[in-house]
């Protein structure tokens, strides 16, 4: 490590020390081995190892310089990504990009059937994957709809197919009246893409006959829902909604007329919506702790400049098809329950940082919210292994990370401070997201400093030695002052420890 310092620190071996962590070493040793480093002979150039840390730097200061600057922007999408998301985002103007990686999964989820894949809670699931794009009027919402008809291409044609089945089939019975000799219904009509203006009888009837397959629609109003619910069955939209995403569920309705639908099966439904953000605040605040909003994975699109140029789109033509095709296929064939250690193994990764980021904010909104964001975060990574056949590497995993991170973002900024409110919590969330509260305080702080800080958000006094007490578990702080007699006092000081100074460095 020192010899690679040298390079930015001058070959001076006090600089170093000062930067560099002992690893438990002995201090003289410690020392011994920098002032060693530094009379090697230097080569002219830096190894490529500190080529690469220091690009990344460069990276990371660019990233939170720009955060710092557009605090009400989301987190960057990875500039490396996976070969799938990579294609499907390739003809799509930059400013949509965000908004299409994320619109695409639930298209992508509706080929898989019979597949399930056991979360880290040993819950098995299927690709059940609800998207609403939430944007300024005028803001291009419909850029996500190209990639999702390539993406569906494969599924209409034999929808059309069924369809003609079926309009014949009806046909023929229109014909016979009230004759008994009537044909019933023709077995295998799966029609999976769904009218959006579908009655909740209509629909009970193409999930009966969906042979377990997912039924799929693009909405471009999130209001376009409501024609599930309905004559008289009040929030059946939202209902529809939390079983989809719930394993097991059963789902129908009893009629006693022979002409009507009588069945029970299990929602299978991935959809896309598309609103306006008054528009889906208003829509979603009549079920704000409910449980659809954390079933569902949110993007926007940033606000584009007065005047900006305007956003050209690439041609999508049979090369993207044919390049789309193979991951279609794998999506296609895949059957049963199927396992990716390393997709759990970040899914563990991800609880975690959920979890950091939840004691540090102190946020129960955020921490609710992340439950299930996780668990999509999760489905979306099962879907891009299955469609790239098995293939799991380092883009996958930063791209997942995220898109959990955004996600996040969009239901805290949209909806956070409402949900606080319903909750009846006392907290002054900023729409611009969750803050982490120990970033707001300074490295050497008092237990002042953080009861100040706690009541100038809005939380209560009363939590502040719960709050020290797990920083401190988790390694976030030590006491300043150890030989004090001020334990519990206001004055009593902390330091943030070198763990939580440096704990993105190495993700």
């Amino acid at each position: 490590m020192a010899c690679h310092l040298r390079y930015v620190c001058n070959d001076d071996p006090e600089w170093i020390a000062r930067i560099l962590p002992t690893y438990g070493e002995n201090r003289e040793k410690w020392m011994a081995t920098i002032r060693s480093a530094c009379n090697r002979n230097q080569t002219p150039h830096m190894s490529r190892l500190m080529q690469r840390v220091l690009a990344i730097c460069k990276e990371r200061e660019r990233e939170e310089r720009e955060a710092e600057e557009n605090p009400d922007m989301p987190p960057q999408m990875p500039r490396v990504l996976p070969p799938l998301i990579r294609l499907l985002i390739s003809k799509t103007p930059d400013i949509y990009k965000p908004a299409v990686a994320h619109a695409v999964f639930p298209a992508l989820a509706t080929h898989l059937w019979q597949t399930r894949f056991k979360y880290i809670d040993n819950v098995e699931h299927e690709a059940t994957l609800m998207n609403v794009l939430m944007a300024g009027t005028g803001a291009g919402k419909n850029c996500i709809s190209e990639p999702i008809n390539r993406i569906m291409a494969d599924i209409r044609q034999r929808d059309m197919d069924n369809l003609r089945r079926e309009r014949e089939w009806k046909k023929e019975v229109q014909s016979k009246g009230a004759n008994k000799d009537k044909r019933q219904r023709p077995e295998g009509l799966v029609i999976q893409e769904i009218d959006p203006d579908m009655t909740n009888a209509a629909f009970v009837q193409r999930l009966a006959d969906a042979e377990d397959r997912f039924l799929y629609t693009k909405m471009n109003e999130i209001d376009q829902f409501d024609a599930l619910k309905g004559s008289a069955r009040g929030k059946a939209q939202f209902q529809i909604m939390c079983l989809a995403f719930d394993p097991r569920n059963v789902y129908g309705q009893t009629r006693i007329g022979t002409g009507s639908v009588s069945e029970r099966v299990s929602i299978r439904f991935n959809w896309n919506a598309s609103t306006t953000v008054q528009k889906g605040r208003r829509y979603f605040s009549q079920v704000l702790t409910d449980g659809p909003i954390s079933r569902i994975n949110f993007c926007t699109i940033p606000e584009r400049e007065i005047g900006a140029d305007m956003p050209v789109y690439g041609t999508y033509d049979e090369g993207f098809d044919e390049e789309l095709r193979p991951y279609i296929e794998n999506l296609n064939k895949a059957r049963g329950l199927i396992d990716c250690p390393k997709a759990r193994t970040l899914a563990k990764r991800l609880i975690e940082e959920c979890a950091d980021f939840s004691r540090l904010s102190q946020s129960r909104v955020y921490e609710n919210l992340s439950f299930r964001a996780n668990v999509i975060a999760y489905l979306k990574a099962m879907v891009l292994f299955v469609a790239s056949g098995g293939k799991w590497d380092k883009t996958v995993e930063n791209f997942i990370r995220w898109s959990l991170q955004y996600d996040l973002w969009c239901k805290i900024r949209f909806f956070g401070q409402d949900i606080e409110m319903a909750e009846s919590a006392a907290s002054n969330v900023k729409r611009g997201g969750v803050k982490n509260m120990l970033d707001s305080l300074p490295e050497i702080f008092t237990r002042g400093d953080l009861i100040s800080l706690r009541k100038k958000i809005g939380i209560n006094k009363g939590d502040t030695n719960t709050v020290l007490r797990q920083w401190k578990h988790r390694g976030y702080i030590i006491r300043f002052d150890e030989c004090a007699q001020n334990e519990g006092a206001e004055n009593e000081s902390f330091r943030k420890t070198q763990k939580y100074l440096s704990r993105f460095e190495n993700s």
